[in-house]
């Protein structure tokens, strides 16, 4: 404990911990320095540390505690105490909204301790064996389904094969059986027929009306998770060229957020706030982002809330083509963070062009070129805005009347592997041609 306190009141940012020599002189003043009694008792602290992030671990499971303990009861053979702690570790099961794979697991658990002490002190008694059975089917099944959606979602973006082995065969059953209707099992069984199905909407339809039904059946992570899924299936879609999808999305989000499921520790990501403007602005849902910006920004990180408030109230004024006042907000702010900085002067080319301020706009694409080739920790971002900017100066240098020279940019722009802001260059080029 000595050794933990003099650790805890030595540890500063910057600063390097005692060493042992020091730990000796502050533990065992006017002692020898003996190495191994130093390491026995940095390994023994070490050993109580981990110790209690486990025990930490382990309370937060309420269930697993309670198991154990009647696990415990049942060893010592203290029936009465047994039986009073299986009965009210039921109550609580049977009594949870939860239906998720781990509920059936720990069904399974409860109908194997209860076999476990009725085998050994009432042998004529009628065994629960079905029981055990089926909660073990059910929590495999809805097990396998879930990591199963998990793998293929990941496959598609790392181009990884995966072996599903027994999935087939899961499958088959789960429709012998019409397990369906029960949400640990119909949400997941829908959700991995629209991944390997995209084009046949109706198992999307059928997975996000199961979600939007019995979302409330799974704790509030893996509610989070199914609706990523569902989300980044629908990104899928749209960039395959399937344009309705794109509202598909903004559904998911909007009933998200309307259930609370996408805050993280009772705060919402940066960059989820940043995914729902954009959608409602591409949509045209100009009051509802107004609406979100008044009620959401108080649920950011507060390092985070003034500057991702002003940028994106920018982008409304700017969509609603109130330039002075998205010129304005982007002028009284102070962007620390590097890529929203980068968002942001891109914002302001974009209403340098429409506002025909070519002047400002030339100065700012020079600038905007030198800070983007000084920061070197954009990583991949680099190119998309020195393609930008690049590009950007071909359009303001290419003649409105000369369609040939348009239309040769066009395919330019079209064809380059990286460049921000790549639909709206092509926008403003087209109407010149």
């Amino acid at each position: 404990l000595a050794l933990f306190e003099l650790l805890i009141a030595t540890r500063r940012p910057g600063k390097a911990l005692p060493n042992k020599e020091e730990i000796v002189q502050a533990l065992y003043p006017g002692e020898p320095f003996d190495d191994q009694r130093v390491r026995h008792t940095m390994s023994f602290l070490l050993k109580n540390i981990e110790q209690f992030l486990a025990h930490q671990v382990i309370f937060e499971n309420g269930h697993f505690v309670q198991a154990k303990l009647a696990e415990a009861y049942r060893r010592r053979n203290l029936p009465d105490q047994f039986q009073r702690t299986l009965a009210a570790l039921k109550k609580t099961h049977e009594g949870s909204p939860l239906r998720h794979a781990d509920h059936y697991w720990a069904g399974y658990e409860i109908q194997l301790q209860d076999y476990l002490f009725t085998a050994t002190t009432r042998r004529s008694t009628e065994l629960n064996l079905q029981e055990i059975g089926d909660q073990l089917d059910l929590a495999f099944l809805a097990l396998k389904l879930r990591q199963s959606c998990v793998a293929l979602s990941h496959q598609a973006v790392f181009k990884t094969d995966y072996d599903f082995g027994l999935l087939k065969e899961v499958l088959d059953y789960i429709e012998k059986e019409n397990l369906l209707e029960l949400p640990a099992i119909g949400v997941y069984y829908h959700c991995y027929q629209a991944l390997t199905k995209a084009t046949e909407t109706v198992h999307f339809q059928s997975f996000k009306k199961m979600l939007y039904l019995h979302d409330g059946a799974f704790p509030l992570a893996e509610s989070r998770d199914l609706y990523l899924l569902a989300i980044n299936f629908c990104i899928r879609r749209y960039n395959e060229g399937s344009a309705g999808f794109l509202a598909e999305e903004f559904e998911l989000y909007k009933t998200a957020l309307e259930k609370n499921i996408l805050l993280v520790n009772g705060a919402l990501s940066r960059f989820t706030y940043q995914n729902v403007v954009t959608l409602g602005l591409v949509l045209g849902e100009y009051d509802w982002v107004e609406d979100f910006l008044e009620n959401y920004t108080q649920l950011l990180e507060t390092r985070f809330r003034a500057a991702n408030h002003s940028f994106n109230l920018a982008r409304l004024e700017y969509f609603r083509r109130r330039f002075d006042k998205a010129l304005d907000l982007l002028q009284r702010s102070d962007y620390e963070d590097l890529l929203l900085n980068l968002s942001a002067k891109t914002l302001l080319l974009k209403i340098y062009f429409e506002t025909a301020e070519f002047n400002a706009l030339d100065s700012l694409l020079d600038s905007m070129s030198n800070f983007v080739r000084r920061k070197k920790a954009i990583g991949y971002h680099r190119d998309n805005y020195l393609n930008l900017v690049r590009l950007m100066k071909k359009l303001l240098q290419t003649p409105i009347g000369d369609k040939a020279a348009r239309e040769k940019l066009a395919t330019e722009i079209a064809e380059t592997k990286s460049v921000a802001e790549r639909e709206w260059l092509l926008e403003k080029l087209e109407k010149g041609i």
